[in-house]
């Protein structure tokens, strides 16, 4: 929840559904001091690998609608959900290592999670295995999550 009201605000404030990426940084980072501009970014990656936004050239596209998006007043996110996906960026950085394009690699995952109605985590954990790349004991740790979320 904290993630898709986050991701939110910036098209809220600035009345889209459509920003430019340096636009959302500068939204987080500069206007509400919430994260540093890397942090920022990084948010954008997870973000994205939810299937929150999509990038279209240089822009972000909502894939929900942010202005029904309650934001409490008084919001502040916590650093934690840059934290909360590790595994994926593991998994993520995993595939990168591999080769694959990050942007690539991202729309695979993000196609996956929606067809098969499954977590990031697990679509990455299929997106990797499917490239034959080694993840580790990342899937094991995506299935502990599954079974004991």
């Amino acid at each position: 929840m904290s993630m898709e009201v986050t991701v939110a605000v910036p098209f809220r404030q600035h009345g889209t559904d459509r920003l430019g990426e340096g636009e959302f940084v500068v939204a987080l980072s500069l206007d509400r001091e919430w994260f540093s501009p890397d942090q920022a970014k990084r948010l954008i990656d997870i973000a994205a690998g939810r299937g929150l936004v999509e990038r279209d050239g240089g822009d972000l596209v909502a894939q929900f609608s942010p202005g029904s998006v309650e934001v409490p007043e008084g919001f502040t996110p916590d650093e934690s959900i840059l934290q909360s996906q590790s595994t994926f960026e593991r998994l993520l950085g995993a595939i990168v290592a591999d080769g694959v394009e990050k942007q690539e690699a991202v729309a695979g995952v993000n196609r996956l999670q929606r067809d098969l109605g499954v977590t990031i985590e697990a679509a990455a954990v299929l997106y990797a295995r499917r490239r034959d790349i080694d993840i580790g004991g990342l899937a094991e740790e995506v299935r502990r999550g599954l079974v004991e979320g």
